[in-house]
């Protein structure tokens, strides 16, 4: 069986500014995630029974099942959201990548 890591992932406003998602993905590392990526997207949803569409940021956090819990529990205490979108997955990778990501 190959290697495997934890995918999470995540949206947030678009109101807010790269430094701000910046000191978000932080507080991620401050947790035990090894990376995060941030993006701009286009989120198309339902809310209240309405049809929304609006710009968010999408970050993808990578880290080990050791962390998983702590940047979870991070994102759940520090997310600008009432719902926010909180996602993950083991994924498989290639060796060295998952013993860098275990490794922080």
């Amino acid at each position: 069986m190959a290697p495997q890591i934890s995918i999470i992932q995540t949206t947030l406003p678009d109101a807010w500014l790269e430094a701000e998602v910046g000191a978000f993905g932080q507080l991620m590392l401050e947790a035990g995630a090894a990376c995060v990526q941030h993006s701009s997207t286009r989120s198309t949803y339902k809310w209240e029974g309405e049809i929304e569409s609006s710009k968010e940021w999408r970050l993808q956090i990578k880290t080990s099942q050791q962390h998983l819990e702590n940047v979870l529990n991070s994102i759940r205490e520090n997310h600008p959201y009432d719902v926010p979108q909180i996602t993950h997955w083991p994924a498989e990778s290639n060796a060295e990548y998952a013993d860098w990501v275990d490794s922080v």
